[in-house]
């Protein structure tokens, strides 16, 4: 390689070129190159997609490390090489290079190389389950970085300790260090694969407990840096699946599907499998809600076959194709088998659903209640949306319609403060058929036809359907009520009573009882007879 190739491979680097320094390096021999350049090479070729030239360009540079004495460097190499086999699912590889490393290490009272083994061995540990040694390990990191005024090792200790608190219920802590390690990166303190992973692992840790206030000022963030970095691959999947997060919270489904299948393409590239998977999930969901049921299916499976887990959104799809004992047997494996706040934050909203879908109203309300004790100890306004939302679906479901009313109101006022605008008209549909059972028939129709006005624009068909359906004219035969007019569809529908349960979010009891007064009312025997009136006189 000539010289002044080599000199501008270190140029285009040095000003965030990646693609052009990428290929500059391509054009040298290994053994040309000082470790140095052979790291650096490494970087750009890490950020271009390039995975298999970055092991090797990092074994090379830990090789000529090695032979000159360089310690800082080996173990710098060792550290990066088991990070990049650990992000591309090759743990055995890992796991041999964080051995490496702490060999290393073995005879060192002090130094930042310590800190580089610290987080291998925090990785090591997070992936044992093992979270009190992983937040030992975490505490070291940071205060290695900060004595020796490494902030690469600094940022990755604080993004650590952060979400680790979190996983601990510390949750201010939690968000106070995740808030310091990205303005670190922000301010532009760490090297430029410390800081991609810092963004997304923060960001991760931000939506995991459905604080989308500061997923949509990281994402932000994380979109900012990534525009200027020209020829930049890796991270910019993440920052997708984050828009694509952040526009399936605000009704924007369309345009969150596109964002997908955009993170889908780029982490291909980079041969990311398991955020394949995180994004084929997030692309189940929408479809799930859209009522696409197959294809909704679909993405799950490629969620699954990623290694990501398909749960608690497949039971969702189970109990929206009436299979309410295969939702319910998932979901109360996943509440058995589901430990830590983190965690649990995104299992119970859904846990709450098919619970009352499948007619389980008293495990409901004990769920209901959790997730409402862990978003007040969270503070972030989506879960507290959603628990009240769940109060009012269990007090609904159990036949308590004025008691369902406070809290229904509340979930309204959140979500819009959470700016979800699908889950805000799914209130007002719950709303409006709390109005309907007390009898302000006015009020139920204004909350009934704004939310099938937002489910249309939404897309959110199967909702929209069900605001159409309960917005039927009122005019109805034998002195039916509205609900029991809906009862009477589903039995002339072929509906069990378990089944109508579900779609109605009622108790099985609940259901019995409107089904007790339907035969009065119609004089009939029986749930044949019932639906042969039902089709006589107009009401299906």
């Amino acid at each position: 390689m000539a010289v002044a190739d080599l000199e501008q491979a270190r140029t285009d680097y040095a000003r965030g070129d990646w693609g052009a320094a990428y290929t500059a390096w391509s054009a040298a021999e290994f053994d040309a190159l000082s470790a140095e350049d052979l790291e650096d090479f490494a970087v750009a070729a890490e950020l271009t997609g390039h995975h298999g030239t970055t092991i090797a360009a990092l074994h090379r540079a830990f090789v000529c490390s090695q032979a000159d004495g360089d310690l800082a460097r080996s173990v710098r190499c060792a550290f990066r090489i088991t990070m990049t086999a650990s992000l591309h699912g090759e743990s055995a590889l890992a796991g041999g290079w964080t051995s490496r490393a702490e060999g290393l290490v073995a005879d060192l009272d002090d130094g930042v190389e310590l800190g580089w083994v610290a987080f291998l061995r925090m990785f090591r540990a997070l992936g044992a389950g093992d979270f009190a040694t992983a937040s030992s390990c975490a505490d070291q990191v940071t205060a290695i970085g900060r004595r020796h005024d490494e902030p690469d090792l600094t940022a990755l200790g604080l993004c650590s300790q952060g979400r680790l608190a979190l996983y601990a219920g510390r949750v201010a802590d939690g968000l106070a260090l995740l808030d310091e390690s990205m303005v670190r990166v922000i301010a532009g303190e760490a090297s430029t694969v410390v800081a991609g992973h810092v963004y997304c692992t923060a960001i991760e840790g931000c939506q995991e407990i459905s604080d989308f206030g500061r997923v949509a000022e990281w994402t932000a963030a994380l979109e900012r840096w990534c525009t200027a970095q020209p020829g930049l691959l890796a991270f910019t999947g993440q920052c997708a699946v984050h828009r694509g997060q952040l526009l399936r919270v605000r009704g924007e489904w369309e345009r969150a599907l596109e964002e997908l299948e955009l993170a889908s393409r780029r982490y291909e590239e980079v041969h990311a499998p398991a955020a394949v998977g995180l994004a084929a999930y997030e692309a189940g969901e929408l479809l799930r809600l859209r009522g696409e049921h197959a294809e909704a299916e679909a993405a799950y499976q490629r969620a699954a076959d990623s290694g990501f887990d398909p749960q608690p959104g497949l039971a969702l799809l189970w109990l929206a194709r009436g299979q309410d004992a295969a939702a319910l047997a998932a979901v109360a494996r996943l509440l058995d088998e589901t430990n830590g706040p983190v965690q649990r934050c995104r299992l119970l909203p859904a846990a709450v659903e098919v619970l009352l879908g499948a007619g389980a109203l008293d495990r409901a309300r004990d769920v209901a209640a959790e997730l409402d004790k862990l978003a007040g100890h969270f503070g972030c306004v989506w879960l507290e949306a959603a628990a009240a939302h769940g109060h009012g679906a269990v007090e609904l479901a159990a036949g308590d319609a004025a008691g369902a009313l406070p809290y229904l109101r509340k979930a309204q006022q959140l979500w819009t403060r959470a700016e979800a605008a699908y889950d805000r008209s799914r209130a007002r549909l719950l709303t409006g058929r709390a109005l309907a059972a007390v009898g302000d028939t006015e009020s139920s129709r204004r909350e009934l036809e704004a939310a099938r006005t937002s489910f249309r624009q939404i897309g959110a068909g199967p909702d929209a359907d069900d605001a159409a359906r309960l917005l039927a004219p009122a005019a109805l035969p034998a002195g039916l009520t509205a609900r029991e007019a809906e009862v009477l569809r589903l039995v002339a529908s072929g509906r069990s009573n378990a089944q109508i349960a579900a779609a109605l979010v009622l108790s099985e009891k609940t259901v019995a009882r409107h089904l007790s007064n339907i035969f009065t009312k119609l004089d009939v025997r029986s749930r044949t007879a019932a639906a042969a009136f039902a089709f006589e006189h107009g009401v299906v």
